[in-house]
């Protein structure tokens, strides 16, 4: 019964996170939580229940599915996600023979830096948007400006106060507190229709959807996976830091890898979105001490039986557009952040042409929209600056530019 609670509890910390994620990008947020639970189940199996982390949606995905939902259509996504974790299969398969310096070697900071960049400031504009009280691509308003703006500024800042100030189990949850403050700002101001929970039965299965497989929807979708990736390589060494195990041996980072790719195409087989390892939970069991991954058993499986909770998913969906544009905007920063403090950790030096050509070229045709097709195969945005950011760190030579760098010491004052 403890570890049901505490279960409950995990699962209460990733809550904010994982619903966000759905309702950013327009899918069912019960599905979400029917995929987050089931895709933890899976990861569990195939690790053998050995590491203490829970499966959800990367926000590295936001932008991608956004684009990509109103580019393809949802279907079309779902095939790409599915590709995706494909994606993830076969590196574990790669890794097992490899090693994980394969991994390194492929996609060094100064090609994830920028791509973490790209997918951060890539929907800024629709972040803006939404916190307007506007649909995420601007063409219609959806709530009051008036209100909007301030409905926005109670959710940024309430974000921001927890995570700066708050204390202890407080600090895991600032997207929480954020959503709640904003709502309450959205009742005062009379913004929320509640027909849609009305409506709702209690009880109901998700409203699970098949993918459809679309080549230009695939191709754009496999880059996307490269920043969770990485991402999942830093979060099996955060969790191994805190319980004082080595997953990455034991099960072999080859395994929840695997794991990671197999829940990510069973959740997008349902109409969910992709699952990958969970760092706010990271945090809970660093400050619980919950290091039992039976626990994880029973948040999973909490998520599983609230996700058949219709009005519950009824509810999350009535909460308006400008609650959450005021957490993307710092959400969509945040990732930009990480993709900067990538390259800074890792000392990339950008005064090496390089270095520099690399960066330069990945931001540009990300932000920018570069897009290159031919006939109905079409590459742009985050896919076409991944694929171009790879082949640059192949073909250019590793000293290019190293002769050419100016020490600036040199014009120091005596």
């Amino acid at each position: 019964m403890k570890n049901a609670i505490i279960g409950a509890q995990m699962l209460f910390v990733a809550f904010g996170a994982l619903v966000l994620v759905p309702l950013l990008t327009g899918l069912d947020p019960n599905v979400a939580l029917f995929g987050a639970g089931a895709g933890t189940l899976l990861f569990q199996i195939i690790t053998r229940r050995s590491v203490p982390i829970f499966l959800a949606s990367s926000f590295a995905f936001i932008a991608p599915i956004t684009y990509s939902t109103h580019t393809f259509g949802i279907a079309a996504t779902m095939g790409g996600l599915v590709a995706a974790g494909f994606v993830y299969v076969i590196l574990g398969a790669v890794i097992k023979v490899r090693g994980v310096g394969f991994i390194h070697t492929l996609l060094p900071p100064v090609v994830v830096g920028p791509v973490i960049m790209v997918i951060g400031l890539g929907l800024a504009p629709s972040a803006v948007h939404m916190a307007m009280g506007k649909s995420g691509d601007g063409g219609t308003q959806l709530v009051n400006g008036d209100y909007a703006i301030w409905i926005a500024l109670a959710s940024l800042i309430t974000t921001i106060i927890i995570s700066v100030f708050a204390k202890g189990f407080f600090r895991l949850i600032p997207i929480c507190g954020g959503i709640l403050v904003g709502y309450i700002m959205s009742l005062y101001f009379g913004v929320v229709d509640f027909t849609p929970v009305h409506q709702a039965a209690w009880l109901s299965i998700p409203n699970f959807s098949a993918p459809e497989f679309n080549i230009n929807a695939i191709l754009f979708m496999i880059p996307v996976a490269i920043a969770p990736a990485v991402e999942h390589v830093g979060d099996m060494i955060a969790i191994s830091n805190v319980t004082g195990k080595d997953y990455l041996k034991k099960p072999g980072l080859h395994r929840t890898i695997t794991g990671d790719g197999v829940a990510t195409i069973m959740a997008a087989c349902l109409g969910a979105p992709p699952n990958t390892t969970y760092s706010e939970v990271t945090g809970a069991v660093t400050l619980t001490r919950a290091f039992n991954p039976v626990i994880m058993t029973w948040a999973a499986v909490t998520a599983i039986v609230l996700a058949l909770v219709a009005k519950l998913g009824a509810l999350l969906q009535t909460i308006p557009v400008p609650v959450m544009g005021g957490i993307m905007i710092l959400l969509f920063g945040s990732i930009a952040t990480v993709g900067l403090n990538s390259l800074i950790k890792h000392n990339v030096d950008l005064h090496k042409s390089r270095n520099l050509v690399i960066v330069a070229v990945i931001l540009v045709f990300g932000i920018g929209g570069m897009a290159f097709g031919v006939g109905n195969f079409n590459l742009q945005g985050v896919s076409l600056c991944g694929i171009v950011g790879i082949v640059l760190n192949l073909i250019l030579p590793k000293d290019l530019g190293e002769n050419h760098v100016v020490d600036s010491t040199q014009y120091d004052e005596d």
